[in-house]
């Protein structure tokens, strides 16, 4: 999907809320952000920085976790997720300029060094009641949320899987009583390799890093008939005319083809059109 004109008219109007920049300091730009983002994000933050002299000051976590902490208060001029609802409904209550849809990523499995899984295998391994499924907190964490979307697909193929793969999944990140991951650890090889899960159901873009930090484990994609796809949100939230206006070029730097770029050296599918 490109980007339209009309997806990007609230950013444009954004910018041209304020007279030509100060010669006082750039507004912070206070981005929160799913925890999915962290890397990608953070590089996007330093690239602009460099570029514009313009500061992002960057908080990830739980998607879900991230807008109730932007709902009671805290001061965020940016908000990005790992779905599309929670962004539309912060720009809903904000009276904001539309979410738009800034880059795509899937859902895969993340495997235990030894569990070797072929895409058409894997239905059959997730039901396995000695391999213990995993998935993300549904309701806090978007990745939750997509395995259960894949669950009800797997219904569509072997009658009953959708109940029994609920029944057995555990849920071990994005709640607010789960183990904190240390820092600068993958959360999915913590888990595996702590021999919580033998099978992680989460985002396509934390495989490279997952295999990196744990040799041996294998990131499957579906098979077509579970695939999952995910569509990240980005909102520029209603606030003082200069700071909007500041996270508005920001959002406009991570549509743009280098900030596009960044993202999908992460593993995420950019959205924009290239430039030329």
């Amino acid at each position: 999907m490109q980007v339209t004109r009309r997806t990007l008219l609230p950013l444009v109007l954004a910018l041209g809320m304020t007279a030509p920049a100060p010669a006082r300091a750039e507004p912070v730009v206070a981005l929160y952000a799913a925890a999915s983002l962290t890397g990608a994000l953070t590089e996007a933050a330093e690239a602009y920085a460099a570029a514009s002299g313009a500061e992002v000051a960057t908080r990830f976590g739980p998607s879900g976790q991230m807008r109730e902490r932007v709902e009671a208060g805290e001061a965020a001029t940016l908000f990005a997720s790992a779905d599309y609802a929670n962004p539309r409904r912060l720009a809903d209550e904000r009276k904001a300029w539309p979410a738009v849809v800034f880059a795509r990523n899937r859902l895969c499995a993340m495997t235990r060094p030894g569990l070797v899984v072929a895409p058409d295998d894997l239905l059959a391994i997730m039901l396995n009641p000695a391999v213990r499924l995993s998935v993300a907190t549904p309701g806090n964490e978007p990745a939750g949320d997509y395995a259960r979307a894949l669950f009800a697909k797997a219904e569509r193929v072997t009658p009953g899987a959708e109940g029994a793969l609920e029944a057995k999944a555990l849920s071990l990140t994005g709640g607010k009583d789960s183990l904190p991951v240390p820092a600068g650890r993958n959360a999915y090889a913590w888990h595996i390799a702590e021999r919580r899960a033998d099978l992680f159901l989460g985002y396509c873009s934390a495989g490279k890093a997952a295999a990196t930090e744990l040799p041996g484990l294998g990131v499957v994609e579906p098979p077509a008939e579970l695939a999952v796809d995910a569509d990240y949100g980005l909102a520029v939230l209603k606030g003082p005319a200069e700071q909007e206006a500041a996270a508005a070029r920001f959002a406009m730097f991570v549509l743009s083809p280098e900030g596009q770029a960044i993202l999908a050296r992460w593993g995420f599918a950019p959205v924009a059109a290239r430039a030329g």
